[in-house]
């Protein structure tokens, strides 16, 4: 195994970087570890990425560099997707529609606007009761479990190491000949030695996925306090995400009854197509958002012996549609850094 550049981590923001790091950097992919206490196929609260509902949407923070990071994201998907192997590797297309209950900020509507295909603003008489505004759009959608998994397998069949391993502290991410750190680990950065973000902090959602194959579509309504979200999965057998829940700092990954209740009453008042089919549950789920106060930390830090370790983490619900272009700043910092050292 070697070890020149680690990455920790190995949710969504950590195979993106690990892979934006050998594209980019042009290396050795034998040279890159990721070292992460959960991979790919793994089910555990602290590991958020496989619970997500996996799509491209309004969910992110309305500041110019979060936007940048979604259009990014978004306009580089198909590269990826086809680089992947095509669609069977949980990533795809689906037609979106999008309600707000209040006018969404001016800025995200133009930077949404610029290049979200088949983009269409929703007239008043399409709009339910108590909607502001609308839009209509194909996004893509995530198989998140498969997409993770096969993104892993990628990386591995050039050459990355994956390793399992537990850090209590980052400075044993630095193993004997690694050089660069580059840190991704999402909620784990609240608790990491070395790191200890007290700004992390998560935000709990419950999910209800049931089998529905005559829903092919996306369907989202963004309150002021509450998400109402209808994701299908790609490649995974009709699957359809139902959600769901924005709660700040709840650290539980149990679920809740009434919840689930609240979450089937609000999907198919919002999509009453739903109930053309009895519903068939597969599961119920909550997951925690890795969430930080001031949004996502990517930058470097200085380290002893002239190693260098640029943390990339804070994504919140965004991880899927905002983490490749913070994976790509992440990369910038990176050589930003490099050339300081060759100075």
């Amino acid at each position: 195994m070697s070890d020149k550049y680690v990455v920790v981590g190995a949710g969504i923001v950590g195979l993106y970087t690990t892979y934006s790091l050998i594209t980019r950097l042009h290396l050795n992919p034998a040279d890159v570890t990721v070292l992460a206490e959960y991979l790919p196929g793994d089910q555990s609260t602290f590991y958020t990425s496989p619970w997500a509902g996996g799509n491209f949407s309004c969910i992110s923070p309305d500041d110019p560099q979060t936007l940048k990071f979604d259009k990014f994201t978004y306009t580089n998907l198909a590269k990826l997707q086809k680089t992947l192997g095509g669609k069977e590797c949980g990533l795809d297309q689906r037609e979106s529609t999008e309600f707000w209950d209040y006018q969404p900020e001016a800025a995200k509507i133009k930077s949404l606007s610029s290049y979200l295909q088949d983009w269409k603003v929703l007239p008043k008489s399409e709009l339910p009761d108590g909607v502001a505004y609308g839009i209509n759009y194909t996004t893509w959608n995530f198989n998140c479990p498969n997409f993770l998994a096969n993104f892993k397998k990628f990386l591995e069949s050039k050459g990355v190491t994956f390793h399992r391993q537990k850090l209590t502290h980052i400075s044993q991410a630095y193993l004997p000949t690694t050089k660069v750190v580059l840190n991704c680990t999402g909620i784990g950065a609240h608790d990491l030695g070395g790191v200890q973000d007290g700004k992390v902090y998560p935000t709990r959602g419950q999910v209800v996925v049931i089998k529905a194959p005559h829903i092919k579509v996306n369907k989202v309504r963004w309150g002021r306090d509450y998400a109402t979200y209808i994701i299908p999965r790609p490649e995974s057998g009709d699957q359809l995400v139902l959600g769901g829940y924005l709660q700040k700092d709840n650290w539980t990954g149990d679920t809740f009854g009434h919840e689930t209740e609240d979450i089937l009453r609000r999907t198919t008042e919002l999509l009453p197509e739903i109930l053309d089919r009895p519903l068939d549950i597969v599961r119920i789920a909550a997951g925690l958002r890795p969430s930080r106060h001031g949004g996502v930390r990517i930058e470097a830090e200085k380290v002893e012996d002239g190693k260098i370790l640029v943390h990339n983490y804070g994504a919140s619900g965004y991880g899927y549609q905002a983490g490749f272009g913070m994976a790509n700043e992440a990369i910038d910092v990176l050589i930003r850094e490099l050339n300081k050292a060759k100075l």
